[in-house]
């Protein structure tokens, strides 16, 4: 076994920058140089401003330290994400992190709810919300680190942040070359490919520099510069069911505290953004261009800022799809270059996360034995199409009347797998998790209640308990998760005793 000796990633910003911490830090004990080369010139899209709770681990995992991290980054805490207006015009639900207070077997909250609700009715239970630790602070605007004694109520929520994606890259990048990543500035003009494998041998920059390595990341965004213009990978595209391709972006000034939670509120063409930071507040309209023009959705976007505009505009054109394979030869494609699912979920550094925890753990030495190639490409494809399964939930039960966009939406058949999860709730109650679920059974229960899909079966050993057991339960414990959430600091107090950033 010959180890592999230098690494090349193809492009810097967020997910070059995670791929070369988190690859340097794997194999710098191998004896391996981790290159990157990227060019100013080009830039970055940098507008990922929100993210999972995996961004956690991430962090943990190449050392960085939570509070530094907040304080380079302006960050903000993320609880989940606020959905207004998408069951209809003026209806809301929370999709929280973490978990509720019981979530498994007969006894479970949903099913509490379910048959509470059937007993006494919408208005003496209240929405489903109400039983979610998460869902609970966020809408009392308060914060505080989970705790991990399950005796606590504070053990059943988990975060994520928001952080200006511009700042997260330069202190990845800071970090990567104290640590001995080698950064090239340049631009890339020519690859070259080995005649027999079609492995990739050498980048040719425009300066007549070379950069040879044995193993290639492509983290070129979405140009893909190796995956799709030097090997032309096959798009799988997702556009079907996913059609919107456009995004407006613009920051605006932050008008108070700053919430904990992300805010996504549907519009007639797509749905807007609203992103809080400790400086700014991130905004954007992602549409689809079949539905509205682009001069109409950026003036649509810019009437509905909380705060004042701070920069001009930006446009992004996308298509949401993956690659066909990620992996191909000695060449893996993360990032926006391994294929794109709209932000609705905050999903995409959790893409580039799961893309580089992977190939750490099928690391290849210099012979690339194919079976990891198939391995990790079997299991990337399997992500992507969990996360557009979800994320295409959101549109297929909307109950929106008011544009063409969103009944359109609701006509469109769905993938197998999502319309097999939607009917079994709809009968059962029951989640039905698949291999490689980035969600699992809390977020789909949050949305598809949250959209209005009640299941038609209450559970028999739930619904055979005594009437009044069971409002007692449930009403004990939505009071305990009031007083809790009452008890914390608010979120800005939290931030500023903490982790305030200085000031820009």
């Amino acid at each position: 076994m010959t180890n592999l000796r230098r690494i090349l990633i193809v492009g810097g910003g967020t997910a070059g920058w995670m791929a070369a911490c988190a690859m340097n830090q794997a194999v710098k004990r191998l004896g391996t140089v981790v290159e990157l080369v990227e060019s100013e010139e080009i830039g970055t899209i940098g507008v990922g401003e929100a993210t999972v709770p995996t961004i956690r681990d991430f962090n943990r995992s190449i050392g960085l330290d939570e509070v530094a991290f907040m304080k380079a980054t302006q960050g903000s805490f993320k609880l989940g994400i606020a959905f207004q207006d998408w069951r209809a015009k003026g209806t809301s639900f929370f999709h929280g992190f973490g978990d509720y207070i019981v979530n498994a077997g007969p006894y479970s909250t949903l099913n509490h709810w379910l048959v509470a609700r059937h007993l006494a009715g919408q208005d003496a239970v209240g929405p489903f919300d109400d039983y979610h630790m998460a869902a609970v602070m966020a809408a009392a605007g308060r914060f505080a680190a989970p705790e991990s004694d399950p005796r606590s109520p504070y053990a059943y929520f988990s975060y994520a942040f928001h952080f200006d994606a511009s700042l997260y890259a330069r202190m990845l990048r800071a970090k990567a070359e104290a640590e001995g990543v080698v950064r090239h500035e340049g631009r890339i003009t020519q690859v070259d490919r080995h005649a027999d494998t079609g492995f990739i041998t050498q980048v040719h920059l425009a300066d007549d520099r070379i950069l040879a390595a044995d193993l290639f990341i492509d983290c070129s965004g979405f140009v893909s510069l190796l995956s799709d213009k030097t090997l032309a990978e096959p798009w799988v595209d997702y556009s079907h069911w996913l059609p919107v391709d456009r995004a407006w972006a613009v920051p605006c000034a932050g008008t108070g505290t700053p919430a904990p939670f992300t805010r996504a509120t549907a519009l007639e063409a797509g749905w807007q953004w609203r992103i809080p930071l400790q400086h700014r507040t991130g905004n954007g309209y992602v549409f689809s261009s079949a539905h509205v023009t682009e001069d109409a959705a950026r003036e649509r976007l810019l009437a509905g800022l909380d705060g004042r505009v701070l920069a001009e505009p930006r446009l992004l054109r996308f298509r949401t799809g993956r690659r066909q394979r990620f992996w191909i030869g000695n060449c893996i494609a993360i990032g926006l270059s391994s294929g794109f699912v709209e932000p609705l979920e905050s999903t995409s550094i959790s893409l580039i996360q799961g893309g580089i925890t992977r190939l750490v753990n099928l690391l290849p030495d210099m012979d690339f034995n194919p079976g990891l190639a198939a391995e990790y490409n079997r299991i990337q494809a399997l992500e992507f199409d969990r996360i557009r399964d979800f994320i295409i939930l959101h549109y297929a039960l909307n109950g929106r009347e008011d544009s063409e966009f969103w009944r359109e939406r609701r006509r469109i058949p769905l993938p197998d797998t999502l319309a097999e999860k939607i009917e079994t709730f709809r009968a059962t109650g029951q989640v039905v998790l698949l291999n490689e679920e980035t969600f699992v059974t809390p977020s789909w229960q949050a949305l598809f209640i949250g959209l209005g899909l009640i299941p038609q079966r209450l559970d028999p050993l739930m619904a055979a308990q005594d009437r009044g057991e069971v409002l007692e339960t449930l009403r004990l414990r939505q009071q305990s998760l009031a007083q809790a959430a009452a008890r914390l600091p608010s979120h800005g107090d939290f931030i500023n005793r903490f982790c305030k950033a200085d000031p820009a």
